[in-house]
């Protein structure tokens, strides 16, 4: 089994979750007591969420970058990202160490295709909705095309992940917001929507609605455990 290396922190809740599946997972296929072999580097999310809203994306290059050689020092054998906006600076983190990063767009685009998806909503925060980091990738390696809600839509959508989600705070007025959007994200066509950021998973679920989910939390989780028992 090799070692997963998480990034994590960003915020705790989500890699919480990351854990947690991973873990289960390993356990369900391998039996017995068995669990993931893991090293986390867990950063505070406040000084993460201040730099990203200076814009000051060049220091949470160094941070990111220094986050991952401490994970391969510590025996990583790859390294995970448990955050997706943060996935805007992966190329410094592949830069910065010699063992290899499982990208989150990657992962999800492996789902996506199987359901034979050529056009997708995307939910996350401001910066993974309007920067191309993550919808570029999609439609460069994998010609998947991406829907993203409006501006209002998308002031709300980053509100309640910072202000609520990241928190660990569930409001169903806000899980309504949610849904009103993939409503409207499914009528401008829409195949299926990407729960984009690491928290929403918290809040929206197909207990709450039909339309395809793709929870990159979840699936990069499981991606991770493929590789490390591969």
């Amino acid at each position: 089994m090799k070692t997963i290396g998480l990034i994590g922190g960003m915020s705790w809740e989500s890699s919480s979750l990351y854990y947690q599946i991973i873990n289960r997972s390993v356990q369900e296929k391998l039996g017995s007591v068995h669990s993931c072999k893991s090293v986390m580097y867990s950063v505070d999310f406040n000084e993460i969420a201040t730099l990203q809203k200076e814009g000051n994306w060049n220091k949470l290059g160094i941070l990111m970058s220094d986050a991952a050689q401490q994970l391969e020092k510590a025996g990583a054998d790859f390294i995970i990202l448990c955050t997706n906006t943060m996935h805007k600076l992966s190329d410094e983190i592949e830069k910065s160490v010699s063992i290899p990063l499982i990208h989150i767009v990657d992962a999800t685009a492996e789902k996506i295709n199987a359901e034979n998806f050529r056009k997708i909503g995307l939910l996350g925060t401001s910066f993974t909705m309007e920067q191309d980091f993550f919808k570029g990738r999609l439609l460069d390696k994998y010609k998947i095309e991406t829907i993203i809600p409006n501006q209002e839509q998308r002031v709300e959508i980053h509100r309640i992940i910072y202000e609520e989600l990241v928190k660990g705070i569930i409001n169903t007025d806000s899980r309504t917001i949610f849904l009103d959007i993939i409503t409207d994200l499914i009528s401008q066509g829409a195949e299926g929507i990407i729960l984009g950021c690491t928290e929403i998973e918290l809040l929206i679920t197909n207990e709450y609605t039909a339309t395809k989910l793709f929870n990159t939390a979840a699936i990069h989780a499981q991606k991770a455990v493929e590789h490390a028992l591969k």
